[in-house]
């Protein structure tokens, strides 16, 4: 199972605070809508996406950021067996929808949160 990244998430308390930042001050592309919650930036070849989510705010007490690092994948059922194979603590343990396809999510070692996506169709 190769890991290629695919999207970078974030997951923003304000989504047209973040879109101004991101666009405006670092310079990222505005690519897509998905709804009032959610957009797409284009950073190269990897999208970033900016999701609108209470609780997303980084505090230092929790050492917590709103940062997701998306995989690809072909086959979301075999990487989701796979997983559950080497015992990874699933966050989405059933392939969920979202704008580009199916993804799960799970923890690192540490705590932190990664997808794995599979897309539908490429644009």
């Amino acid at each position: 199972m190769g890991s290629q990244v695919c999207v970078i998430g974030i997951y923003v308390p304000d989504l047209n605070k973040a879109v101004d930042f991101y666009s405006n001050t670092l310079g990222f592309q505005l690519n897509k809508h998905y709804g009032s919650k959610i957009v797409t930036l284009m950073h190269e070849e990897i999208p970033i996406v900016l999701e609108e989510s209470e609780g997303a705010a980084y505090t230092r007490d929790t050492n917590v950021s709103g940062v997701v690092l998306a995989l690809r994948t072909e086959d979301i059922e075999e990487t989701l067996k796979l997983l559950k194979e080497k015992e990874v603590e699933l966050v989405v343990d059933t392939p969920a929808d979202c704008p580009p396809g199916r993804y799960i999510s799970f923890r690192d070692p540490f705590g932190n949160v990664l997808e794995y996506i599979q897309f539908d169709t490429l644009e």
